[in-house]
């Protein structure tokens, strides 16, 4: 069951390759991402040390949030993924001018995942053919329909 998707990053890159990543959150984010209070539109994923990071993804803090947390709504978020995966990751950031984006963040067997894409950036014709090849594809729907009453 899909949470938050980030339909920009379609628009915007290439995906090439998707991998389920665990994301380590606090009891407070837990509780206000299954109340939906989140954006992954602006976040993106960086490597330090060997580990990925999930960086600017908003999770709004619920207002009956304890009291003895300061809940900080843009922190830093580690992602976990197995130890093949990271290195064929790193790899590719590093010497193919790849960069990784959050695609989906979702419910896995009661735990929260994040779905992210290994992504080449688009060129603004790309985008511009994109966008062609979409209002295509909904006016062959409108002619079909028509067609078929």
């Amino acid at each position: 069951m899909s949470i938050a998707q980030n339909k920009k990053a379609f628009f915007d890159y290439f995906i090439e390759d998707k991998y389920e990543a665990g994301i380590v959150l606090e009891g407070w984010e837990v509780k206000a991402i299954r109340d939906n209070r989140i954006n992954i539109k602006e976040a993106y994923v960086i490597i330090q040390r060997g580990e990925i990071y999930l960086i600017g993804c908003h999770v709004t803090p619920l207002g009956a949030a304890s009291t003895h947390v300061r809940p900080d709504a843009i922190r830093t978020r580690k992602l976990l993924l197995h130890n093949e995966e990271i290195i064929k990751l790193i790899a590719k950031v590093e010497r193919s001018g790849y960069t990784i984006v959050p695609l989906d963040m979702h419910f896995s067997k009661g735990l929260i995942k994040v779905q992210i894409g290994l992504a080449k950036g688009k060129k603004q014709h790309d985008k511009r053919d994109t966008e062609k090849e979409r209002d295509w594809e909904r006016e062959k729907g409108r002619i079909m329909r028509a067609h078929n009453k």
